[in-house]
């Protein structure tokens, strides 16, 4: 079943598309983790028939429908990894496909996923499609980021935005999918009302990890942890980034409310700083050697003063 703010996009969606308000082009957008590709995903099925016929759902079910069509990341071609962009030679099969005739109805649809990534030669095969649409074609671009693609795409899509849900309806949701209330709101509240984020949190232990990171971010600003030593942890293994993360929020956490302006100023030079260094893990770089300079830059700036709270923001006695 679609959330409640995910069932409300797609019911203005499929108003869009049966009166005959929707163009070829959607723009589906809105902070990662809200669920745009299962909005995509049901209003494909919606358009496709499912709703009423059994083999086009079933064909939808296995992936084979051939009215369906879908890009994304895939895999180098060494196939030691997933690539980080979409590239031109997907672009282009996508759109020769949803050229042909509809083998069932009379619609064709294609989804590419996660659309902000598609490098800059991709965008213009793309574009090509968007300038010259087809009746009963419909290309529907899913992002996190849209403000990654060009201009020259976005103008010519419709956007369907989605955005956090009120916190009630948030945690509701999140104990409708088994957690408890009280670990619901304490990883709500954690995410910044981002009931998607507080989920996989809590299915995947993401606040045992941002407790970890508190407590390391302590011991380096006390100088009982070194921050080569934590930066050897912190990045061996696949989590690095997820730290960095929630490095980063927690700093911006303990920033609010501050009223002392070195202070507040230290913190958001930090922040910056981690969200640099996550970017800088996306390449060559020897992971442990960026993050170490980064928690070595939390020492400095929280060695006069930053003793006195957690990094979560709770009173502690040193």
């Amino acid at each position: 079943m679609l959330a409640p703010w995910q069932q409300r996009a797609f019911e203005r969606a499929v108003d869009a598309l049966d009166s005959g308000r929707m163009g070829h082009a959607m723009l589906l957008c809105g902070p990662a983790r809200l669920g745009k590709r299962a909005v995509a995903d049901r209003l494909a099925s919606h358009l496709l028939g499912a709703d009423h016929d059994a083999r086009a759902a079933s064909l939808i079910a296995a992936g084979t429908h051939p009215d369906l069509l879908a890009v994304g990341l895939e895999p180098n071609r060494e196939g030691t990894r997933l690539r980080t962009e979409i590239v031109i030679e997907q672009i282009r099969t996508l759109t020769g496909k949803l050229a042909l005739t509809a083998q069932y109805g009379q619609a064709r649809v294609a989804i590419v996923d996660p659309a902000d990534v598609i490098n800059h030669a991709a965008a213009n095969a793309l574009l090509k499609t968007l300038e010259e649409p087809q009746p009963g074609r419909y290309l529907w671009l899913v992002a996190a980021d849209p403000m990654r693609l060009p201009a020259t795409i976005r103008s010519r899509c419709q956007r369907l935005e989605f955005r956090l849900p009120p916190r009630e309806e948030a945690l509701d949701w999140l104990q409708s999918q088994g957690h408890a209330g009280h670990a619901a709101a304490e990883a709500l509240d954690a995410a910044r009302g981002h009931p998607g984020i507080a989920d996989h949190w809590l299915r995947e232990s993401g606040m045992a990890l941002r407790a970890g990171v508190a407590t390391d971010l302590d011991a380096v600003a006390a100088g009982t942890l070194a921050p080569s030593e934590a930066a050897k942890r912190w990045t061996a293994d696949d989590d690095a980034d997820a730290r960095l993360r929630h490095a980063a929020d927690l700093a911006a956490t303990r920033a609010t409310g501050l009223t002392d302006p070195t202070r507040t100023r230290r913190l958001t030079t930090w922040f910056a700083h981690a969200n640099r260094t996550r970017d800088l893990l996306r390449t060559t770089v020897r992971a442990d050697l960026a993050v170490g300079e980064l928690l070595l830059a939390w020492r400095e700036a929280m060695g006069e003063s930053g003793h006195s709270r957690s990094a979560g923001g709770r009173g502690t006695r040193r």
